[in-house]
């Protein structure tokens, strides 16, 4: 696995890659960011060029067209929430509880925890592109991104959404 780095209007975001797909995309903020980097190599890749096209296109205010080539290794539920995470337009939210509901729903489930969701939403190792920024807690709660709280407030108020509605649990 590679990496390359992307100066946004946030911050450093960190971008890892093999030579066909997007596996992750971090902020500066993230916990885990200095070790990720340390542990791969620094290279140029297409994958990285089409994400860095992307991102400029999202930052600039614009919808990009097109998808980075995504690989995601991960469970069967996390990666069915991510599936969901991408169905968020963008400027708007949803919570987690509004997520499980839409799982219990699709698997015929009597219920499923909110919290159960949120631990995969979290686990999202593409920031942004899979958007858990736009996922919210109940009544307008302003929880939850790995990124840091400021960023995912920056994110949204981006996207055009109005953050004087969220509260700061």
């Amino acid at each position: 696995m590679f990496y390359q780095t992307y100066q946004s209007p946030l911050g450093m975001i960190l971008m890892l890659g093999n030579t066909k797909n997007l596996i992750g995309l971090y902020f500066q903020t993230q916990q885990d960011f200095h070790k990720l980097q340390s542990q791969h190599s620094k290279k140029e890749l297409p994958i990285f060029t089409q994400t860095i096209q992307w991102l400029d296109l999202y930052f600039s205010g614009k919808t990009p067209s097109f998808m980075p080539p995504l690989q995601l290794d991960s469970t069967n539920f996390r990666l069915h929430v991510w599936q969901i995470l991408q169905t968020i337009p963008k400027g708007e939210t949803t919570t987690y509880k509004q997520i499980a509901k839409i799982i219990t729903k699709e698997k015929g489930l009597a219920k499923m925890s909110a919290q159960a969701v949120g631990g995969a939403v979290g686990a999202n190792p593409i920031a942004i592109i899979i958007p858990c920024h736009r996922v919210i807690g109940a009544n307008n709660n302003l929880v939850g991104y790995a990124g840091g709280i400021t960023i995912k407030k920056k994110l949204l108020e981006l996207e055009g959404l109005d953050i004087s509605i969220l509260k700061n649990p």
